[in-house]
Parts: C-alpha cells; sequence; structure tokens
C-alpha cells in the first residue's frame, strides 16, 4: 500500500483526497518509481478542481511530472536505484501521475535525472521548467541571438516564465518581464529581468501592428496578450508559444507574419521525444544556477497540494511548487 492524492467522480460530485492506494492498482509499465518529489502546475490545479475536463477517465492520481527512484524495472535501459525524472506523456490525465508515493509507467518515458541536479532540483525545474527551456532553444533555432535584440516573457512570475528570464537573462539576453502582480519586480530583477512591464499595458485590444519592440518572445498567455505581443515583433522575430493562462484564443491579424516575417513557433513539451527532452534538461543542466533554482521553489507536502490548487489558479502563486511526496533518496 501508497499514499496519492485520488481524484474521483461520483454522481457528477468530483473529490480529490489523500488515499491508500494499493500497487495492483498502478497502470500498465515496465518501471516502476518510488516517487520523491513531484509539481503541482496549472493543469494539476485544474484537474484537481475540476474546473476543466483535464482528467479522461476516474479514479486519477494527478500530477504531470516527478523525479524519483526506479523500484522495479523490466527494461534494460533502467535498472533498481536509477534516479529518473518524467515529464507531460498524458501523466495525470489518462495516466496515474506524480502525486503518489509510487508509479509505474513505460520505460519510453524517462529520462534519466541530469546531474548535478538533486531529485528536488529536477521538480523545481519540473514540467513547466523543462518546457521554458524548449521555448528557448525554439527562438534560437529560429535564429534569435543575444545580440539581435530585447525578448519579452509573458506570465513572468509564473513556473514557465520565471525559468525562461533566468535561462534568457544566463544566455545573455536582454530580457522584458510582463506579469500581472508588478509587487514581484523585485523577485523578476533578480532573476535577472531588465524591464518590468504591468500586464495591463499589453492586455487590451490594439492595432494588427505596434511598434516593434522585441525580436523574442515566451508566451504563456495566449489570447489577447499573444496577439498583442505578435503586432509589437520587430522583423524576422520569434514568438515561442506554450500556454493558454489568459486565454485560448488568438485574436490576431496576418499582418505581423506576411509584412514582419514573424514566426509563431509552437511548443510542446507533453509529447516532445526523448531526444528535445534531453536537449533541454541538459541545457537546463548547464545554465540554470541552483541558487536562482532555489529562489523560484516552494515546497509543499502531499497533503497540502490540493488545498493549494485554488491559488495557483488564481495567479497567487509565485514561482515554482514542488510537492513532497516520498523520502528523498
Amino acid at each position: 500500500m501508497f499514499r496519492g492524492l485520488l481524484i474521483d467522480r461520483q454522481d457528477g460530485q468530483q473529490t480529490a483526497a489523500i488515499r491508500m492506494l494499493d500497487e495492483t492498482s498502478l497502470p500498465a509499465g515496465e518501471v516502476t518509481v518510488r516517487v520523491a518529489y513531484s509539481t503541482l502546475n496549472y493543469k494539476d490545479a485544474l484537474a484537481i478542481t475540476g474546473r476543466s475536463p483535464v482528467v479522461r477517465k476516474f479514479p486519477m492520481v494527478p500530477g504531470i511530472d516527478f523525479a524519483g527512484t526506479v523500484q522495479a524495472s523490466d527494461s534494460p535501459d533502467f535498472a533498481p536505484g536509477d534516479q529518473v525524472v518524467l515529464n507531460g506523456w498524458g501523466m495525470g490525465e489518462k495516466h496515474w501521475g506524480g502525486l503518489a508515493e509510487l508509479a509505474r509507467v513505460p520505460a519510453d518515458w524517462l529520462i534519466p535525472l541530469q546531474a548535478p541536479f538533486t531529485p528536488r532540483q529536477a521538480m523545481g525545474i519540473g514540467t513547466a521548467g523543462y518546457t521554458a527551456a524548449l521555448c528557448v532553444l525554439a527562438l534560437e533555432r529560429h535564429g534569435v541571438t543575444p545580440g539581435s535584440g530585447p525578448v519579452v516573457v509573458t506570465g513572468a512570475a509564473g513556473g514557465v516564465g520565471s525559468v525562461a528570464v533566468a535561462l534568457l537573462a544566463k544566455a545573455g539576453y536582454e530580457v522584458a518581464a510582463v506579469t500581472g502582480r508588478v509587487q514581484e519586480a523585485d523577485f523578476l530583477t533578480g532573476l535577472g529581468a531588465r524591464h518590468i512591464i504591468d500586464r495591463a499595458e499589453i492586455s487590451q485590444p490594439s492595432r494588427p501592428l505596434e511598434k516593434e519592440r522585441w525580436i523574442g518572445a515566451v508566451d504563456v498567455a495566449g489570447g489577447q496578450v499573444l496577439a498583442n505581443v505578435c503586432a509589437a515583433m520587430r522583423y524576422r522575430g520569434v514568438v515561442a508559444a506554450c500556454g493558454l493562462a489568459a486565454s485560448m484564443d488568438f485574436p490576431a491579424t496576418v499582418a505581423p507574419f506576411i509584412l514582419r516575417n514573424v514566426t509563431l513557433a509552437g511548443i510542446d513539451s507533453v509529447m516532445a521525444p526523448k531526444t528535445d527532452r534531453l536537449q533541454a534538461w541538459q541545457r537546463l543542466a548547464t545554465d540554470l544556477d541552483t541558487a536562482v533554482l532555489d529562489r523560484l521553489v516552494q515546497e509543499v507536502a502531499l497533503d497540502e497540494a490540493a488545498a493549494i490548487a485554488p491559488d495557483l489558479l488564481a495567479g497567487q502563486v509565485r514561482g515554482r511548487l514542488v510537492v513532497r511526496v516520498g523520502a528523498a533518496p
């Protein structure tokens, strides 16, 4: 038996509570992992609260990522005692996730924990930080360099945004941080942001093309914010879009794309191939200062996760929420 946060739905009513679970209830997979840490992401909060139909089948253990130690393996790629990380792959939606002391998953979903990170630090980064790294790599792949001009990060005080700011600043970019919480200015400048922009400045409908401001962007918001970011991109600018925290809509025109040759690069972290995952995690291991990482992290116990989920949805959480699930190896 092991402890886990279980979401269930009976007679149209959803519950989320800590339960004692039987190992025989775990889904199919070649590798069983003793989870040390998981995280609480926006998608997890939606699943726990039931505010969006994230969960595809019930009962479900939420948690879209985890770090821990292999307990048993039928795969030649992993052996008991190996430290591993998992991000995405439908965890917490279709497959029991990381907010439980045990997880069983296909071997192809796992990657080795990258030195010098501990399991706690890996989840301090989590899927949010790994997604941020994918965004930075996409900007660079499309030719954006520190010498190209300033870059902007929306939702900068959140999980994806804060890591994106830190990575871009470390690489030498001039970073503008957009946030709805201007009281977090000191936090963001501490991560390396040179400019703080109140989200209200770019949240209202604007013209199809605005004054050229940025050569690169990491957007987690979607909606009008993304439309306005695209309208203010410089010629041959690149926007890495990875979220819909504000809206799933995109009320824009084609003007930035056909008149300024702007590229809108979609970033998916859930089904990304292992080569991309390893590249992102290796970039994080190289460029993300663990001292900076510590400033991004708030740790909570597994028992607290469900109660904090509404605060995350309300935008009241800074940085990354790491969930202490089991004993750290």
